[in-house]
């Protein structure tokens, strides 16, 4: 935390996980699967990460990228992974679920949360594919939710940040909205001095060329990207630490 400020590192791996401790942050939220947003992490991560780790790491809960409108069969396997995220040390959850309509899936949250207790729970970017944000946020709020990640409903947290001053201002506390998406070093000043939020979620990532001497031109692993298992992306020490001082230099 600086001066109100609390920087939340979204992580992939351990090294990503140390950087950002390293780097200032107040807080880790795990996954996996960044290019699809996140995606709920393996157990195996969450245990080694927490034994590098001493900030709260918030466990994303996310069986699948797409959308948020999930089977009874996915439904099982976030109930699932709720429990082995507790049992394995997880000091916070991340999950959101919507309706065919756009709405705030009540029902199934309800029955996450009750899952999720007594560890603190933030809504997820979900929100950013809600009809009407603004009823969705006082749904969260008589929910009993303590944070919705967002960017205002657009590409990114700058585009989006007249929304999220408005749910900022309309929040009133009752709720943390914390800015997130497309922050970098070059906008977060005006994000937080724009939005009024007390908190903000950055990955900070860069890539980092792999060690692999040997390497087989022919084959690539993903069918989008050209060799993507020869590049990998981490959050960056560098870029955490710089965010995490302009954080502390804004009044």
């Amino acid at each position: 935390m600086a001066n109100g400020f609390l920087m939340e590192v979204c992580v992939d791996s351990v090294e990503s996980a140390v950087n950002a401790e390293r780097g200032g942050a107040g807080r880790l939220e795990l996954c996996t699967n960044l290019m699809e947003g996140g995606t709920t992490p393996s157990v195996g991560l969450l245990q080694v990460v927490k034994q590098c780790i001493r900030v709260p790491v918030f466990v994303m809960i996310r069986p699948r990228g797409g959308d948020f409108l999930y089977s009874d069969r996915e439904v099982e396997v976030m109930k699932a992974d709720i429990r082995l995220a507790k049992q394995h040390g997880a000091d916070g959850l991340v999950f959101g679920a919507l309706t065919e309509d756009g709405r705030v899936d009540t029902e199934l949250c309800t029955a996450l949360l009750a899952a999720s207790r007594p560890l603190p729970v933030t809504f997820h970017r979900a929100f950013d594919m809600v009809y009407d944000p603004l009823a969705a946020l006082e749904t969260l709020i008589s929910m009993g939710f303590e944070r919705v990640l967002t960017s205002g409903c657009d590409s990114s947290a700058l585009e989006g940040l007249p929304l999220i001053k408005r749910l900022a201002d309309q929040a009133k506390g009752r709720i943390v909205v914390m800015p997130g998406g497309g922050i970098t070093e070059r906008n977060l000043q005006r994000i937080l001095e724009g939005s009024g939020a007390s908190e903000f979620h950055c990955s900070a990532r860069s890539v980092k060329d792999s060690t692999m001497k040997f390497r087989n031109p022919s084959v690539t692993m993903g069918s989008y990207l050209s060799t993507p298992e020869y590049s990998i992306k981490v959050a960056d020490l560098a870029k955490v630490r710089t965010l995490n001082a302009i954080a502390k230099n804004i009044l």
